[in-house]
C-alpha cells in the first residue's frame, strides 16, 4: 500500500495525562478582567516542542480579543519558563531567542532532539518538579541539572 504510513505504537508511559486546573501565562495573554472564564480540554492536542499530548486551555481575556489558548505542555513551559501561550519569558517578558542570546551558553536548557532522548528527559524533569513541589528555578534546572547546588 503506497501512501500508507504505519507509526509504532506508544507505550504507556509516553501518554501519561496532565492534570492541570490552571495553564502557566503572563499577565499579558491573561487580560485586565479579573474573571476569566477558560474551557479545559484534556488530552486534546500534541506539545509543539515535545509531541505529548496535554490539556489545552482556551479563553478570550476581554471583550474585544481575540481567543487565546495554550500551544505548549506544562513540562515544556516549566523547562523552558515560558508562557504556554504567547512562549515569551516569564521573569523578564522577551520572546526565548531573544533571552538566550543574552545568557551565557552554559545557562542555557538545551532539549535532546530525538524522540527517545526527549522523552527521558521530560520524565526526569517531571520527577524534579514533582520532588520540588511549586516551580523550580529555572537558574536552578540549569545550573545544576535540575538539582539544587
Amino acid at each position: 500500500m503506497a501512501g500508507v504510513s504505519r507509526k509504532a505504537a506508544k507505550p504507556l508511559t509516553y501518554m501519561k495525562d496532565e492534570k492541570t486546573d490552571f495553564p502557566i501565562l503572563c499577565e499579558t495573554c491573561l487580560g485586565p478582567n479579573p474573571y476569566v472564564r477558560m474551557t479545559r480540554a484534556e488530552m486534546d492536542k500534541e506539545c509543539h516542542i515535545c509531541a505529548r499530548p496535554y490539556t489545552v486551555f482556551r479563553w478570550r481575556p476581554g471583550r474585544d480579543a481575540r481567543y487565546k489558548s495554550t500551544i505548549i505542555c506544562q513540562t515544556c513551559s516549566r523547562l523552558k519558563n515560558v508562557c504556554q501561550t504567547c512562549l515569551f519569558d516569564l521573569d523578564f517578558g522577551l520572546p526565548v531567542q531573544v533571552r538566550d542570546i543574552y545568557t551565557p551558553a552554559a545557562d542555557q536548557l538545551v532539549i535532546p532532539q530525538s524522540e527517545v532522548n526527549r522523552e527521558w528527559f521530560v520524565q526526569q524533569q517531571e520527577k524534579v518538579f514533582k520532588d520540588a513541589g511549586a516551580m523550580t528555578a529555572y537558574s536552578q534546572l540549569t545550573a545544576g541539572g535540575g538539582k539544587e547546588a
